[in-house]
This record gives C-alpha cells, sequence and structure tokens, in this order.
C-alpha cells in the first residue's frame, strides 16, 4: 500500500483517496481534499494556515518526543588579575581585617583631603598675585 502526502497540509493520502492536479508545465500536486486544492489554487500559504503540517512544525506544536530541556553548563568560577591590581594584590586585600582596610581609607581620604586644600591655597595665592599686578 502506497501512501503519499499533501502538497498543501502534509497530511497522508491513503489510496482510493485525495485529488490530482497536473499543471501545463508537467508538475504533480496530490491533494488530501478539495479544501487543500482550493487553498493551493488561491495560493496560500500553508505555513500560515493553522491545521497545516507546516505551520505545527514551524511553531513548534505536538513535539511530544522531545521533552528533554536542554542542559544549560554550570558556570565555574575563576578569578583574573585586574589591570592594575594583580591577583596576589586582591587576594591579601580580601583577607584583610576590616579594621585595617577602614584605617587605610581614612587615611586615603586624609590624604586628598590636604591634596585638595593646597589645591585651594594655591589658587588664592595665584589670585592675590594677579591683583597686585593690576
Amino acid at each position: 500500500m502506497r501512501v503519499d502526502l499533501c502538497v498543501f497540509s502534509g497530511l497522508k493520502i491513503y489510496p482510493g483517496h485525495g485529488k490530482k492536479l497536473v499543471k501545463v508545465d508537467g508538475k504533480t500536486f496530490h491533494f488530501v481534499n478539495a479544501k487543500c486544492a482550493k487553498l493551493h489554487l488561491a495560493k496560500r500559504n500553508p505555513r500560515k494556515v493553522n491545521w497545516t503540517v507546516l505551520y505545527r512544525r514551524k511553531h513548534k506544536k505536538g513535539l511530544t518526543e522531545e521533552i528533554s530541556k536542554k542542559r544549560s553548563r554550570r558556570t565555574t568560577k575563576f578569578q583574573r588579575a585586574i589591570t592594575g591590581a594583580s591577583l596576589n594584590d586582591i587576594l591579601a586585600k580580601r583577607n584583610q581585617k576590616p579594621e585595617v582596610r577602614q584605617a587605610q581609607r581614612e587615611q586615603a581620604i586624609r590624604a586628598a583631603k590636604e591634596k585638595q586644600k593646597a589645591k585651594v591655597i594655591q589658587k588664592k595665592v595665584q589670585k592675590v598675585n594677579y591683583q597686585k599686578e593690576e
């Protein structure tokens, strides 16, 4: 028993069923029923007709065999050096006690404030000198 497939819907056509259309150029089309033949002649796209096999394949309908999800890889942690700091420096800083880190932070802030004050004083001196020249 030979079973054909419908050109439009993709359904099986058993012997004694369906419709065959032969165009002028010699191409043959097998349709399961008149509905498929009419839609084909109206130049409907089977991928846009909901009940066709092509539509179901395109929109991933009824794929019961492939239920298993794709496994995602676990991300592995990897430590690298950052520009301006080697990996050893980073690890040493991480292992420091919080009090030591706090003291370093305060010292850095103090130094930055002193630098800013020096800059402001320098500007005032320049302004005074500029006014004297005039």
